[in-house]
């Protein structure tokens, strides 16, 4: 089990790509990493010594598999963000509109959820490749879980890829998944302390969206006040206020990914140089 969420690393995790008239091809794999959120007996009894050596045995498996995905991704230049938040925070309405508004750009997506087809369904419509990832019981993406996406869904090289983790802001923190960076998405509606209250998943990020600004006269919301709260954590952070729905803010989004993705492609270039 994990020390920090409780999870186990036995059960698979469902591969589906969503099609036309409701077909789906589901993808079952056995590698995947999941969850047991039961706490048994057993669990309650494991010394913490062992607790935390096997959560380190977990990690730094994840953490070979995830430089594994990174250095496939870097070979294609396929530039990847693991975009992170609560439930219900817009992550999938801000790739939607992304997609749309980027359209010159080739973009894929990896969705996932503990399950249902609802957010894949709802990248389809756009027309971007997608596959969808169920972890079950799960409450986030692995490396493994993103290694058996990349193959099935098979990016085509310069892609920009997009892999939406499931909703949790606690152990998707912890687990490589060999990305270009961590992308955090909060909303206004779920209080001005949410940096404080999840310090590891901010820490991690290289970038914190805070969404759903066109509500903030309607809700008690600090956005200076989340902001400071927010370097405190990460002193470096880019904080990028916005409102997916009514596009404020979002072309700061697009100047973010588009010097990401110019520093990926140069880090990428100059590795070709040196093997030269």
């Amino acid at each position: 089990m994990c020390a920090t969420c409780g999870c186990g690393n036995n059960t698979a995790a469902v591969i589906t790509i969503p099609h036309e008239h409701g077909q789906e091809i589901p993808h079952e794999h056995g590698a995947g990493h999941s969850h047991d959120h039961g706490h048994g007996a057993d669990h309650v009894h494991l010394p913490v010594t062992e607790t935390v050596t096997l959560e380190q045995k977990i990690l730094a498996k994840n953490d070979i598999l995830a430089n594994r995905n990174r250095e496939w991704l870097a070979q294609r230049n396929i530039v990847a963000f693991n975009m992170t938040s609560s439930p219900g925070a817009g992550k999938t309405a801000l790739l939607e509109r992304t997609i749309r508004e980027l359209g010159e750009l080739p973009i894929a997506v990896i969705e996932g959820d503990q399950e249902t087809l609802l957010d894949a369904e709802r990248i389809r419509a756009t027309a971007c490749p997608v596959v969808q990832v169920n972890t079950g019981a799960g409450c986030h993406l692995d490396a493994e879980m993103l290694r058996q996406a990349l193959d099935t869904l098979n990016p085509a090289a310069g892609t920009l890829l997009f892999v939406e983790n499931v909703g949790n802001l606690v152990c998707p923190a912890l687990f490589d998944l060999g990305e270009r960076s961590k992308v955090v998405v909060i909303s206004v509606t779920e209080g001005t302390d949410k940096p404080l209250k999840y310090p590891h998943m901010i820490a991690a990020a290289g970038l914190v969206i805070v969404n759903k600004t066109d509500l903030l006269p309607y809700v008690d919301f600090d956005l200076e006040k989340c902001r400071e709260y927010a370097l405190s954590v990460n002193p470096g952070v880019e904080i990028l206020p916005m409102s997916v729905s009514t596009g404020d803010g979002v072309s700061r989004w697009y100047e973010w990914l588009a010097r990401e993705r110019g520093t990926a492609t140069v880090t990428s270039l100059d590795r070709g140089d040196r093997r030269d």
